[in-house]
């Protein structure tokens, strides 16, 4: 059975499913498997790239490009 066949019949069964908690289950399972293959693909910065970002967060720091803490921390708390 290939990769796409697994899907469907996969999507299948999830569609049959009545319990709210079992999709919850599934749900978190699929977040926390996102999660590991996103920390999987991370790639790490280059030296290069490293000091190219020392140098623009210092550029931005003489140009007054800075977000206090108090304001990050109000803005947030907007989000939720």
């Amino acid at each position: 059975m290939n990769l796409e066949t697994r899907k469907l019949s996969f999507i299948q069964e999830i569609l049959k499913i009545q319990s709210e908690k079992t999709i919850s289950r599934l749900e978190i399972i699929l977040r926390k498997e996102k999660t590991v293959i996103e920390f999987e693909n991370i790639q790490p910065m280059t030296m290069k790239k490293f000091n190219q970002r020392i140098d623009k967060s210092l550029d931005d720091s003489k140009k007054g490009k800075l977000t206090e803490v108090n304001d990050l921390i109000l803005e947030i708390d907007k989000w939720s």
